[in-house]
């Protein structure tokens, strides 16, 4: 008799066969040279293996491999913060592992350096924004431990946005290299963050007027 559990762990591993396949065959060929029949070499099987496993053909097999590689992305970050103590520390942990994450990853280079027509259009204009709202929503657990509720939000969107922005297009900061990372977080991200913070704190309190405020109470 064969169970439901091992019916399903051989579809899995079968799925995962066919991504890892595919992106081998992008990262040396690129998606458009990429065709079913060379990630069926690479896997180890037939079309009509890759037709029953993706209904849809290459474009599901893209979507997929897309999905997994997302999801082992958000993993590996959250891998990597996951104890972290401190604001400064987790945002530091997480900008070297995404950057390391985005260089490494030979088929997103590939296209990157020889195809960017099918990179650019997912991360540019009002697509671009999708990105940075749903990068945003997986910072926002790991910031929420540091920041007001209300500002969580807001704080994830622009931390997202600064290191894509820089890991995509390194510039004189290699974010791969904690000192790197480590300054850029400590001279613009945490002073914005913690400034923030703290007025929203205050505010919530009713913090004492400042000193202007002070000086026009004063009696003469």
């Amino acid at each position: 008799m064969v169970l439901l559990s091992q019916v399903m762990g051989e579809q899995e591993a079968l799925e995962r066969r066919l991504i890892d396949a595919t992106l081998r065959c992008v990262a040396r060929w690129g998606i458009a040279k990429t065709t079913l029949d060379d990630v069926a070499r690479e896997a180890g099987c037939g079309r009509a293996t890759i037709y029953r496993t993706f209904e849809g053909g290459k474009a599901a097999v893209l979507r997929a491999t897309l999905q997994h590689e997302l999801v082992r992305c958000t993993a590996t970050i959250d891998h990597a913060v996951s104890g972290l103590d401190s604001l400064e520390d987790v945002l530091v942990a997480g900008t070297t592992t995404a950057a390391n994450f985005i260089a490494e990853h030979d088929a997103l280079q590939f296209l990157l350096a020889h195809e960017p027509d099918a990179v650019l259009p997912h991360v540019a204009f009002d697509k671009l924004a999708r990105v940075f709202r749903a990068a945003a929503a997986f910072a926002q657990p790991h910031l929420a431990r540091f920041l007001p509720e209300e500002e969580v939000p807001r704080a994830a969107e622009w931390v997202t946005r600064v290191v894509l922005t820089y890991a995509m297009a390194p510039t004189t900061l290699d974010l791969r290299v904690e000192a790197d990372a480590r300054r850029l977080v400590h001279l613009y991200l945490l002073p914005g963050l913690v400034h923030r913070a703290v007025a929203v704190t205050r505010q919530e309190l009713g913090a004492v007027p400042n000193v202007h405020q002070r000086r026009a109470h004063r009696p003469g």
